[in-house]
């Protein structure tokens, strides 16, 4: 008996049971779907929040000020002399606070950042109309203010609001600049802002000092030692506080999310993956079911001349091709399930054809692994014992 009449009648048995053959591949199909959606949500969540942090630059290191004492405060001058290390291509101090904003009856809740000149090139904004803060808008402590593309589109809508005047806390600022999109980010909206001078911002929220300060390394520059000569500084302008600043370098930040993203990914594959194994067993049963149900016609083939080969082969294929079918139907239903999971929600997917490949293959391999012993057992039967099986 060739392969192809073996798949034939394998093809027949399961189709005359078709009941307990559904019954039979759930587990499989189970296993495959839950494999290939999760793995792919997974890596979907991973893909987005390693690109938000990539937005950020891998070449930037971010300095937090944890103190607010009179010894763990950095003013905006000090901060940006850290440009001054050798590597360093711009440092921006910034001080972040949430406020409301609002142009006549509009209102809206922003981040209002107060920024130095420096600040869009370390964090890569773009004017898209107007322009941005200058150092002379510092020193005279100006009252005005670049805004995001949404909030400029909250409060103005398509009007221009150059050169309108918004209330931040109930006291003016005129705006000079909007700024170009740019999406979101780990810290949350970059369009819902404010930008305004670090030193209007001192004197707005009565916050002395800056919070944060925004480190662009020069290309090709080594991080690692730039990171030194940074903790360095920081060190003897803090007098040895370890505990009123930390240094993030994004690159690390980057590496460490990726890793952990890997192991789980491979945590929630190997959790569905036990799925796949139940369904084998489920595999091995129902065909040990078969073997007894199909004595007599075994020992008929091996009266009129069936090898031990041939019936192994029949019950083996039989057992791969309710294996195979179930991973192709759980292929099939974890794709669906992924993207209606990206339609109807905000989470992204990214499917993945190397793991589509091998849950089907492994699929396939439990059903060769627990079709074994069934098949085995059916080719042993003495044709004799067979026959006289009821």
């Amino acid at each position: 008996m060739n392969i192809g009449q073996a798949f034939r009648m394998a093809v027949k048995s399961i189709l005359g049971n078709k009941m307990r053959a559904l019954l039979t591949m759930l587990g499989i199909i189970i296993g495959v779907t839950a494999v290939i959606a999760l793995v792919s949500i997974g890596q979907g969540a991973t893909k987005s929040v390693t690109d938000s942090v990539a937005s950020l630059g891998t070449n930037s290191l971010t300095v937090n000020i944890n103190g607010r004492g009179s010894t763990t405060t950095i003013d905006y001058k000090e901060a940006a002399e850290f440009s001054e290390l050798e590597g360093v291509e711009v440092s921006a101090p910034a001080n972040r606070q949430n406020a409301t904003v609002k142009f006549k009856t509009t209102s809206a809740s922003v981040s209002v950042v107060g920024v130095t000149p420096d600040y869009t090139t370390a964090q890569d904004y773009e004017v898209s109309s107007g322009r941005f803060i200058s150092q002379i808008d510092l020193d005279f402590l100006q009252r005005i203010a670049v805004i995001g593309s949404g909030t400029a589109e909250d409060l103005f809508g398509t009007d221009s609001p150059i050169g309108q005047r918004l209330l931040i806390n109930g006291i003016g600022y005129k705006i000079v600049g909007v700024l170009a999109s740019k999406g979101s980010s780990l810290s949350g909206s970059n369009d819902d802002i404010v930008m305004i001078p670090v030193t209007n911002s001192e004197r707005l929220f009565k916050s002395k000092g800056v919070s944060t300060v925004y480190i662009k390394v020069e290309d090709g520059a080594d991080m690692d030692a730039v990171t030194t000569e940074l903790e360095n500084a920081l060190y003897k302008k803090f007098r040895a506080n370890e505990d009123a600043y930390s240094v993030f370098n994004q690159a690390d930040v980057l590496e460490t999310f990726s890793s952990i993203s890997d192991t789980l990914s491979i945590a929630l594959g190997g959790i569905a993956g036990i799925s796949l194994l139940v369904g084998g067993i489920g595999i091995m049963n129902i065909m040990l079911v078969s073997v007894t149900e199909r004595t007599r016609e075994i020992g008929i083939r091996k009266a009129i001349g069936a090898k031990k080969k041939d019936i192994m082969i029949q019950f083996l294929i039989e057992s791969i091709a309710l294996s195979g079918l179930g991973g192709l139907l759980g292929v099939g239903f974890g794709v669906g399930i992924a993207l209606l999971v990206s339609k109807t929600t905000s989470l992204g997917v990214e499917l993945s054809y190397p793991i589509m490949g091998l849950a089907f293959g492994f699929s396939v391999f439990i059903g060769i692994v627990f079709g074994m012993f069934p098949a085995n057992k059916a080719s042993n039967l003495k044709p004799i014992d067979a026959l006289r099986f009821e």
